[in-house]
């Protein structure tokens, strides 16, 4: 209850924040975001980004950059929070994130007040949780604070008691923090793992994607195999394609299967209720998009039966705890215990970056989760068009034209020679020369997978799109990634 207090009054200090109530707000801006509003079903984002694809809107990037700078006077209030380095432009939040100044302020005060009080941590967090957990559509039993994703995906993979010849079925876009626990599990447990080859570029579809689980899934059962459970990122840390839940999810329910999403990218960029997607488990970082501080993540864990997934809840173990029950879990829609405290509680944890977290979380809430959604992916929209009208469609790696795919994540080659995007070095010396050469000194970073039919993996400049950015970002970013392109031609 101290910690619920502490960060509830240190919410107060969110004052300048007024201007984030929608009945403030001019008229034009409500319309804005109605129009562009992205949900579950993206059903209103869905034409506005279409558009952008189509013959019939002839300058779409113009049309998206009036829209953020019909806005951008909000957005620099939004920007002022934070303390980022004004000499650089920061686009690599898919690594790292930075803590806003309210965060920040807090993180500070509450570990001078932890050093002068030599306190400890013993706690499953069960207040702050229940501040957080309301944004993610869970109750506090399915909302857990990780150390960060990977630890999320080791809890979730290595909490499940595999059997010999257990088929988990996976892509070939994963990152380390799933591939790692899926290996100790195939070592351990003899698991099997299924890999699909990932498309990549504009030309893809949710169906695509959701065919190509749903067949694996099928050509594996028909052969024999004991398919036990589905993994994958949303988005995919590599392309920035948002492999879509919703549509995979139904697969995974057809198949009566276990689901587990590494979704790294997920809080603070997407709104997204995970009660009515259903899966089983989702990682997220709480250090990028959401900007908590390092070593902190959110982890849901499906704790009690819905009609979004009316599948048993999977057998689970806690790996790494200080809390363990030993009652089974519900076969109905109450939980019997606070599964998301097994994951929480281990030992003495660090009290004030989970404060912070929330700190961040409340900050969030209060801007509006779909008002950032909804201008990170505008950010995204705006600049793949660039890409398009420098580069052309077929340089991207990320969709653009299925809202269910986009998400805040752009990759693209941006080499003028096609072949030299399987070039690690060159890619190397473009992120670094971009950042050193140009004064605003740009942060992006590579990111290298495999590309169906090439000789060797891509390395793709991926471009993180976020809350501190805007119109004029985009602009600066796609002149000196093309001067820079030329350059090294």
């Amino acid at each position: 209850m101290q910690d619920q207090q502490i960060v509830t009054a240190h919410a107060a200090e969110l004052n300048a924040l007024a201007a984030t109530d929608t009945t403030r707000w001019p008229s034009k801006r409500r319309d804005f975001l109605r129009m562009l509003g992205y949900g579950a079903g993206a059903a209103a984002l869905g034409p506005a980004l279409m558009a952008c694809g189509s013959s019939n809107s002839a300058t779409p990037a113009a049309e998206l950059r009036a829209q953020l700078v019909a806005n951008e006077a909000f957005w620099a209030d939004v920007q002022n929070m934070f303390t980022l380095d004004p000499t650089k432009t920061f686009m690599n939040i898919g690594t790292a994130g930075s803590m806003p100044k309210v965060a920040l302020d807090l993180f500070d005060t509450e570990n001078r007040k932890k050093a002068r009080e030599s306190g400890n941590g013993y706690s499953d967090h069960n207040a702050l949780r229940a501040l957080v957990a309301p944004a993610f559509g869970v109750d506090v039993d399915e909302l857990a604070f990780s150390a960060n994703t990977s630890s999320g995906m080791c809890h979730a993979i290595l909490g499940i008691p595999w059997q010999r010849g257990d088929v988990i079925v996976t892509t070939n876009h994963e990152h380390g923090g799933g591939n790692t626990p899926l290996a100790i599990a195939v070592d351990r447990y003899g698991v099997e793992i299924s890999r699909i080859e990932m498309p990549v570029g504009n030309n893809q579809t949710a169906a695509t994607y959701q065919n190509l689980f749903d067949e694996r899934i099928r050509t594996l059962k028909s052969a024999g195999k004991n398919v036990r459970a589905v993994m994958w990122s949303s988005p995919t840390y590599v392309t920035g394609t948002l492999l879509p839940i919703a549509e995979i999810m139904e697969v995974v329910k057809m198949h009566g299967l276990i689901s587990i999403v590494d979704g790294a990218h997920l809080p603070g960029m997407m709104h997204y209720d995970y009660s009515a997607l259903g899966m089983d488990f989702m990682s997220g970082a709480g250090h990028k998009w959401q900007c908590g501080p390092g070593s902190t993540g959110i982890l849901i864990i499906r704790n009690k039966i819905r009609a979004s997934n009316p599948l048993p809840l999977p057998k689970w173990y806690p790996v790494h705890t200080s809390t363990y029950s030993t009652r089974e879990r519900t076969t109905n829609g109450t939980a019997t215990y606070d599964i998301a405290a097994s994951v929480t509680s281990c030992g003495s944890t660090h009290t004030p970056m989970f404060q912070a977290l929330t700190s961040a979380c409340q900050l969030w809430d209060q801007i509006g989760r779909k008002n950032i959604e909804t201008y990170d992916l505008t950010l995204s929209a705006y600049l793949k068009e660039k890409i398009v009208e420098r580069w052309g469609v077929e340089s991207l790696y990320s969709p653009k034209d299925d809202p269910k795919l986009v998400c805040a994540l752009t990759s693209f080659n941006v080499f003028r020679n096609k072949d030299d995007a399987m070039n690690s070095a060159k890619a190397t010396q473009f992120v670094s020369r971009l950042q050193a050469e140009y004064p605003q000194g740009l942060v992006i970073r590579n990111a290298s997978f495999p590309v169906i039919g090439a000789a060797s993996n891509h390395y793709a400049m991926r471009i993180s799109t976020h809350l501190w950015h805007d119109a004029n970002d985009i602009d600066a970013l796609v002149d000196a990634m093309w001067d820079l392109s030329g350059k090294m031609a």
